[in-house]
């Protein structure tokens, strides 16, 4: 099976683009979303986030957020940390759904292919862009926190120039219309790709 990364940076509209592949009938995997449930259902991740943070990792709600986005924002070798113990466990899991879906090709959805050194794990990967501006005015109205924070998260993920020179396809995301066209022709293209697998 062939296997395709979908990436982007925040407020690109990865997770728009690849809702536009589902609608094509392709398989989607939401690491972020997939990591945000082991975090909380698998034993193995929250033994391991409560050895790395203590006990207030967690709360009687489930993961505390707000704590460790305080601690790793602020200190990139912890984000690391919890990079090594969460990515390992989605990659786990994202392989074992791949094995289950029908399809000539399956999309990851994920943050930071090229930032982690990622890249090989993919057959081809697709780079969702948008100009910064543009980005940040998304993440303030979805997510409704202030331009300095958005900024912040921008800071830890490459530029998009950068990641534009290693990924295999690379669709800026500014008029809907024109990226659905844009993902349309894609797909085409990964399905002619897939046939050689």
């Amino acid at each position: 099976m062939m296997i395709v990364g979908l990436t982007g940076g925040i407020g690109s509209g990865k997770t728009t683009v690849a809702q536009m592949f589902r609608e094509l009938g392709v398989p989607v995997y939401d690491s972020d979303k997939e990591a945000k449930r082991l975090m909380v259902t698998s034993k193995e991740v929250k033994d391991s986030i409560i050895d790395l943070f203590g006990k207030q990792a967690y709360t009687v709600d489930g993961l505390n957020r707000t704590f460790i986005a305080e601690k790793v924002f602020k200190d990139r070798e912890l984000l690391e940390k919890l990079n090594g113990i969460v990515h390992p466990a989605v990659r786990k899991h994202f392989l074992d759904w791949a094995q289950r879906q029908e399809s000539p090709y399956v999309i990851q959805e994920t943050a930071l292919i090229f930032e982690n050194g990622a890249a090989d794990k993919y057959n081809y990967t697709i780079l969702i862009t948008a100009p910064k501006q543009t980005r940040i005015q998304r993440v303030v109205e979805r997510d409704e926190v202030g331009k300095e924070s958005v900024r912040d998260r921008i800071q830890h993920q490459w530029e998009d120039d950068k990641k534009a020179g290693l990924a295999d396809f690379t669709i800026e995301n500014l008029d809907l219309k024109k990226t659905k066209e844009k993902v349309n022709l894609l797909h085409l293209k990964l399905l002619s790709l897939a046939s050689k697998f």
